[in-house]
């Protein structure tokens, strides 16, 4: 062994010789133990000595490598001769990524001849790439502690019972769908961890696990566990928190050894009286003591703090009632709120709303995302006597790290930011954004530049990005009287995008650096800056007479070079000056002159999105289109999810649009729309890009030809809106003028079709209903003609929509046979034979839009939502005009803004 110690001396990267060999032994090599995880190189001093020194090496005991290492492949044929190895470390994550996140090994199989280890005791396999256990693990006759975790393993082989003598057993933070039922016959397992896994279901094999000390099952998806496990005599701590469990079985309190059970943040609504005894339980976060609701659309009370305590089926609008005892509450549509004791003094009515974001009112800064849909919270202004806690789901941004999520509120006048923070919920996998508030408005999701922040006082401080620490705003002493606030945020700008842009590789530029604060006053004494030098720029090739320093306005509209108004100072990496006002910087690397109009031409693209438009049309019933403007990157995995239920032409050519810009679809030769739709203007369908939202409509199209005896071959057309506000002068003047606006073009073709139904369908099928009207006045009528409407555009869907309409298979099949000459027929009898049953149900309109979702319809469910949203305003505004309802100032503030 002394060999081998001084051979890693001599072999040491440093070059030190034979002079380094007692420290570098002493750092890795102790008795028969060899520590190479630390090296970066480990595997290859490993290799090195094995090729030298092979005698000496077999004889380790206790080896440690890391499985980040380039050699690890290479290295594991040589393990199995280490015939007297009796522990084994293997693992990944030492090394981190740019966000500081451990790195998982590369390890996803080990050697077949791996099981001939026949002393190995002690095998860490954690932080690696493994999706299955090797099955040479399973031939390792010795193993008594093993460990699996931080790895992708689904399930685990079905004789994993045969490791006879493991003690210690952890395969946390993996993806484990079940457990084998051979995990039963380890009857020596004293340790066993399954933590943070997607178990849903446990085998009852595990009670005969009768040595078994701690049982760790936290973490997953388990709705219950079996009797079984009050057969674990040895038993002392028992952790089941952050699962699904909504009952547990009393036998657990009879454990003789238990002395921890963790049950906190579950779904239990009663405990055991055995268990809820037990000194050493804890239950926190479940929802003890409520019964399950019954809740209906739009009106669901509360009572108790729970999770699970109201569920409202209503998506886009309704109420709910809070009191003083505080409750949870879950939205159909994903949004959660929990309102704690106390943050209501009396029963308070909250009203909600989900809205299509305007940017009319609906502000976003440059280079924000939109995430989410409109959130509006009433009664507005009422304060709350503790914070109400908000969860948001919203589309993951998949923008890169300089970017983050953050819920912005309406205060009436303003949008501000909200502290949030951002969940990945495994359960419904959805990113959800949590904040908390006194008081409601208007919330919605965005993605920002990461923003950094500090308070300045008079002694002076230092900020930095954390996007770029090498960004540095140095603040001296005597800088400011009052303590004023100041936001950092950082755009990195590639090189590739600035050649791309500019067509020219000899331009560089570093990263956007944007300063602002809370004073209008300028600073007391000048501000130090310091920003990195443009890529592949540094002292040593610095040619000065290149390098601009940019100011920009608070839009980006304006660049100008002011490098001679202020004193550079350069070192290897950095370029530091010093400002009194705070806006956009921006360091420049090129031999152009005006490098103003450059910069602004690529600030301006910085901001487009690059987009296609579709228009496809159902296979099963072609009146039926579907119009959607997607990302560039997105078209073919859109398209690809659509091929099945629909068909039409490639899609469009690729424009340029801002987040938030406004464009239209109109319909020409020979086809045509409901004008009534609440969403046409002048004929055009109204649209709003927003890169991270659904741009998706479907509708039904009609065609005033005669199409009798021939097809109809029209086309769908899109348009741009009003040049939207605060975009670049070069921009707003490419969109002016009637030729400007046009986007593109795509073909849409009807079919020749038999005749349909006229207005009047009654006497044309031999059907006489009464004239009828589904729900009220106030909360909006669903007409005979509007439900005419909605029948031309059900088709092939007529049978699976009856049934979810709650129609019996009988009355489906007499229907089906009573008009089987004719499909229109058969709808109309489903569809008017429902509402004449149904006509004096309040909830009959709620119940008719989930039928349309139930069955796949969501363009019906949206078009008859927006028809009942229509008449609720039209109502709301007659109630208006003749005095009878006095409106609040709340009221009047909303209406103003919308």
């Amino acid at each position: 062994m002394q060999k081998m110690a001084e051979l890693l001396g001599l072999r040491d990267e440093c070059g030190e010789g034979t002079s380094g060999a007692p420290a570098l032994a002493g750092s890795c090599l102790a008795d028969n133990r060899l520590n190479l995880d630390v090296y970066p190189d480990g595997c290859r001093r490993f290799l090195q000595l094995f090729k030298e020194q092979q005698g000496e090496v077999v004889q380790v005991e206790f080896l440690r490598l890391s499985s980040n290492d380039c050699l690890l492949d290479t290295t594991l044929g040589s393990l199995p001769h280490l015939k007297h190895l009796k522990s084994l470390v293997l693992k990944g994550g030492h090394a981190r990524d740019e966000f500081g996140s451990c790195q998982h090994g590369s390890l996803t199989s080990l050697p077949p001849d791996f099981g001939n280890l026949s002393c190995l005791t002690h095998l860490d396999l954690s932080f690696n790439r493994l999706s299955t256990l090797p099955s040479c693990i399973l031939h390792l006759p010795s193993l008594s502690v093993l460990l699996v975790s931080h790895n992708s393993l689904v399930t685990l082989p079905e004789d994993f019972g045969r490791l006879s003598k493991l003690t210690f057993f952890s395969a946390m933070k993996n993806q484990l769908k079940d457990l084998p039922q051979s995990i039963g016959e380890l009857s020596m397992l004293q340790d066993l961890d399954v933590s943070e896994n997607a178990l849903e279901l446990l085998p009852e094999e595990v009670g005969n696990l009768h040595n078994c000390t701690e049982l760790d099952l936290s973490g997953n998806r388990l709705l219950s566990i079996p009797d079984s496990l009050a057969n674990l005599k040895s038993l002392r701590r028992l952790h089941l928190h952050s699962n699904l469990l909504v009952t547990v079985p009393a036998s657990l309190a009879s454990l003789p050894n238990l002395s921890r059970l963790d049950l906190q943040n579950n779904c239990l609504r009663a405990i055991p009286a055995e268990i809820q005894t037990l000194p050493f339980v804890h239950i926190r976060g479940n929802p003890l003591g409520e019964t399950e609701p019954s809740p209906q659309a739009g009106n669901c009370k509360a009572s108790a703090a729970s999770l699970h305590n109201v569920i409202t089926s209503c998506i886009s609008s309704g109420s709910f009632t809070v009191t003083s005892e505080g409750c949870r509450v879950v939205l159909a549509c994903g949004i959660h709120f929990y309102f704690p004791p106390g943050a209501a003094s009396d029963p308070l009515r909250i009203h909600f709303r989900s809205l299509p974001p305007d940017p009319q009112w609906v502000k976003l800064r440059h280079h924000d995302v939109l995430l989410s849909r409109v959130l509006e919270l009433q009664p507005h202004g009422v304060q709350f006597q503790q914070e109400v806690q908000i969860w948001m789901p919203y589309t993951s941004p998949q923008t890169p790290h300089q970017h983050e999520v953050v819920v912005r509120t309406f205060s009436g006048q303003s949008w501000s930011d909200l502290k949030t923070r951002v969940k990945w919920k495994r359960k419904s996998k959805k990113c959800v954004a949590h904040c908390c508030v006194l008081h409601f408005s208007w919330f919605l999701v965005v993605s920002r530049l990461v923003q950094n922040e500090c308070r300045v006082p008079a002694e002076g401080t230092l900020l930095f990005s954390s996007v770029d620490p090498n960004i540095k705003v140095i603040f001296p002493p005597g800088v400011t009287k009052e303590p004023r606030s100041v936001k950092l945020q950082v755009l990195p700008v590639s090189a590739e995008e600035i050649q791309e842009i500019t067509a020219n590789a000899g331009c560089r530029a570093s990263p956007l650096l944007y300063l602002s604060q809370d004073s209008t006053v300028d600073f007391l004494k000048p501000v130090r800056i310091q920003l990195p030098l443009p890529p592949g720029i540094t002292g040593l090739n610095l040619d000065q007479s290149r390098l601009h320093i940019l100011h920009g306005d608070l839009e980006g509209q304006t660049w100008n070079d002011i490098t001679s108004e202020v004193m550079l100072e350069f070192t290897h990496l950095y370029a530091v000056f010093e400002v009194t006002h705070f806006s956009w910087y921006w360091l420049w690397y090129t031999t152009k002159t005006y490098i103003g109009g450059i910069a602004k031409k690529v600030y301006e693209r910085l901001r487009l999105y690059q987009v296609n438009f579709i228009a496809l049309q159902r296979k099963k019933d072609p009146e039926q289109v579907l119009l959607q403007c997607v990302p560039k990157h997105k078209v073919d995995p859109v398209l690809k999810k659509l091929q099945d239920r629909y068909r039409g032409p490639e899609p469009s050519d690729m424009v340029e649009m801002f987040e938030g810009e406004q464009f239209f679809a109109a319909f020409e030769r020979g086809i045509s729309i409901d004008m009534d739709r609440p969403d046409c203007v002048d004929g055009r369908l109204s649209f709003i890009f927003y890169s991270h939202l659904k741009n998706m409509k479907e509708i039904y199209v009609t065609s005033p030809v005669d199409r009798k005896g021939q097809a109809v071959k029209g086309q769908v057309s899109f348009y741009r809106g009003a040049v939207p506000d605060s975009i670049p002068e070069d921009a707003s003047r490419r969109r002016k003028g009637p030729d400007s606006l046009w986007l593109a073009t795509l073909p849409i073709k009807l079919p020749q079709l038999k005749p349909r139904w006229d207005e009047n369908p009654g006497p044309l099928y031999g059907f006489s209903f009464p004239p009828l009207n589904l729900g009220n006045a106030e909360t909006g009528y669903l007409t005979q003609a509007n439900l005419l409407s909605i029948a031309r555009r059900v088709g092939a869907d007529w049978q699976s929509i009856g049934l979810n309409l709650g129609l019996t298979y009988q009355q489906i099949e007499r229907i089906g046979y009573n008009n089987r000459e004719d499909l229109n027929k058969q709808i109309l009898d489903m569809l008017f034979s429902w509402a004449q049953q149904n006509s004096e149900d309040p909830g009959c309109v709620s119940k008719l839009i989930t039928a349309m979702k139930e069955s796949g319809r969501q363009d019906i469910a949206d078009e008859v939502e927006a028809i009942i949203e229509l008449g609720r305003q039209k109502y709301s505004e007659s109630i208006r005009r003749v005095g009878l309802e006095q409106e609040s100032s709340t009221e009047d503030s909303a209406i103003a803004m919308m």
